[in-house]
């Protein structure tokens, strides 16, 4: 079984900047593909105006055949609508090849500020709720009036108009979408980024370190004018990460020693640990008003990245815009794999099929094709989800489902993990110590990079080590399907005065799997932990992420880790298994354990270790909250 590990956001995207971001890697280039674009597309650059004068660059692929209408279908990026020139063409231009054959008017265009485009780059620019005059734009109003553009100024489009973008794009699309225009008939964002303070920055106030650094080092370079080659990539010298972010010490040392002040938006985040006016500004949900072309929300169960922005995105777009076409889809997926995989495997698990291919035909392109195009039927559920464990798509008419069982996983004596209420009238808990100096690794893997597939591997690695605790089920005797959002409700005291909680839910097979040939090449998977789900809070923001305040040294308290939402079906003599732990390092950062008022800003000696427990008594009954669906 093949494990990929990628670079965080940007290399992934980098590696597929032929297609705008958002198309298949340059390593799988198909030649018959650029042959039948060449042939059959004809591509010309536009600068567009915007209200206040800006102009956008644009590049146009319009189809030969003039012997109907088609509709125009566009992505807004950050990341370059490369390569520039109007005799150089993309080697992709939809999302598969199928698009391209069923021809449209694709349109890139590089953002504000961003490559060949005019004007000031803003991250995830905040969108403006009140704008008096032409000067007050935001993402919403560059798109309306790319698109009023393109309707007058591209000939032979039928008046009907498409976006569609994953990750950074798929903030772009959301973006669009607020009072819409009304040529927009269908918009699909796809691990759409919704709060970038818990999408890519921070997990419930862990800062996401690897990403971060990795990412802003080229993304957040200053622009010395319009440009159209990305920026170095940055040297870390070795492929090991977790040395080189160990060695590097306190966050104030990345500026000391690699950034020297000059990555702006880098500053910002050392400058606003809490979700404070900042962050909440790049918060998109509350805005997401006035649209009234269909949506297609695409997300991936093992996305490392924006997991929370799909499930938020969908659910915002359902509150704020009742009767529109709305549908959430919810694949087995790392980051983008519904586009840049077949989504047959990820890490440990076999889904059994080609789980993007399936979405492809059964909802993507039929998608766009009908509200484009007017034909065939959007054949879709409100929800149309994968469940995993059983490894099938299921249809829901909303989501979470309804009808859910809420119950309580509670942790027990000995390791032990039960749907029993704790009699213990002592107080019972689990400790461990903590180390910054010998922090948890996320995954096995050496890599400077972004492991995308660890949502999905093996945590038997970190189930060895004596700073991590672990709750097992006995086997079950029956299937058990979890839906909806989870959460772990604990108590939990520390030696110290802040601390990380990571908790991980975990689908741990029998020793021994059903039908394995031991004289066969396969990998035996007896015994595996594949991880289902996990997220961190920083325990500083257990009452308010706005507010933080540091724990009573011995004190027992209360906290909540939103572990966000699932659809895992625990087969018949599987465990169900809970890891807690107080580090993810470096995909987050290390948390110093001593009060400190911005972590940015810690010294060496602040990083102390720290003792910390997890109470499961009558009194102070830790649990994980689920949803049973029958």
């Amino acid at each position: 079984m093949e494990k990929r590990t990628i670079g965080i956001a940007i290399w992934a995207v980098l590696a597929i900047v032929s297609a705008g971001g958002v198309g298949a890697q340059r390593d799988a280039e198909d030649p018959e593909r650029e042959a039948f674009i060449r042939s059959n597309y004809t591509k010309f650059e536009h600068r567009i105006p915007m209200r206040d004068g800006v102009e956008l660059f644009t590049s146009v692929y319009r189809p030969n055949d003039t012997s109907q209408k088609w509709p125009i279908l566009m992505v807004r990026t950050p990341y370059s609508v490369g390569p520039y020139g109007a005799d150089r063409y993309k080697t992709k231009l939809g999302p598969t090849v199928e698009f391209e054959h069923d021809r449209y008017i694709f349109v890139f265009q590089d953002v504000r500020g961003r490559f060949m485009s005019e004007g000031e780059f803003v991250n995830m620019r905040p969108h403006d709720q009140k704008k008096d005059g032409p000067k007050d734009i935001d993402e919403s109003t560059d798109t309306y009036d790319t698109i009023e553009w393109l309707l007058e100024h591209v000939p032979n489009n039928n008046g009907r108009v498409g976006l569609w973008g994953v990750s950074y794009p798929g903030f772009y699309t959301s973006a669009g979408m607020i009072d819409s225009h009304p040529a927009l008939k269908a918009a699909s964002p796809q691990a759409p980024i919704a709060d970038w303070y818990f999408d890519d920055m921070h997990h419930h106030g862990a800062f996401v370190l690897s990403l971060s650094f990795g990412f802003f080092s080229s993304f957040g370079q200053a622009r010395d004018g319009l440009m159209t080659e990305w920026p170095d990539r940055f040297d870390y010298g070795t492929p090991d990460g977790y040395r080189f972010f160990l060695d590097l010490g306190p966050l104030k040392n990345v500026n000391q020693r690699y950034f020297h002040d000059e990555i702006a938006f880098w500053n910002e985040i050392a400058a606003h640990p809490d979700y404070d006016e900042f962050w909440q500004s790049r918060n998109i949900l509350p805005h997401l008003e006035g649209v009234t072309c269909a949506v297609m929300t695409v997300g991936g169960w093992f996305d490392a990245e924006d997991l929370y922005g799909p499930l938020h995105t969908y659910e915002a777009v359902e509150k704020a815009n009742p009767g529109i076409d709305n549908t959430l889809v919810m694949g087995p997926w790392r980051h983008g794999g519904w586009i840049w995989t077949d989504g047959e495997e990820l890490a440990v698990a076999d889904f059994g099929f080609k789980t993007s291919q399936t979405f492809q035909e059964r909802a993507l392109l039929p998608f766009f094709r009908h509200h484009l195009k007017g034909e065939g039927a959007a054949d879709l559920p409100e929800a149309w989800v994968f469940e995993t464990g059983a490894n099938r798509w299921r249809d829901f008419p909303t989501w979470p489902p309804e009808d859910l069982e809420p119950r309580k996983l509670y942790l027990a004596e000995g390791g032990g993990l039960s749907f029993e209420t704790p009699d213990a009238d002592s107080e019972a808990y689990d400790e461990y110590l903590s180390d910054p100096a010998n922090p948890v690794p996320y995954t096995p893997e050496i890599s400077t990079g972004w492991h995308s597939e660890y949502m999905a591997e093996d945590q038997r690695f970190a189930a060895t080590r004596p700073d991590v605790l672990v709750y097992r089920s006995e086997p079950l005797d029956d299937d058990l399907t979890l839906a909806g959002p989870l959460s772990a409700n604990l108590w939990v005291s520390t030696t110290g005065e802040d601390a990380d909680w990571v908790v991980k839910l975990i689908d741990e097979y029998p020793g021994r799997m059903p039908g394995f040939d031991k004289d066969s090449d396969e990998p035996d998977l007896g015994g595996t932990q594949q991880m289902v789900r996990s997220e961190t809070l920083r325990g500083r923001y257990r009452t308010s992420t706005s507010k933080p305040e540091p724990f009573t040294p011995g004190e027992i308290t209360p906290l909540t880790v939103e572990l966000q939402d699932v659809l895992h079906t625990f087969k018949r003599g599987h465990r169900i298994v809970i890891q807690i732990q107080s580090s993810l390092f470096p995909l987050q950062d290390r948390n110093p354990q001593s009060w400190v008022d911005n972590i940015f800003e810690a010294d060496e000696d602040d990083f102390v270790r720290a003792t910390h427990r997890v109470h499961r008594s009558a009194e102070h009954p830790s649990a994980i909250v689920v949803g049973v669906l029958d």
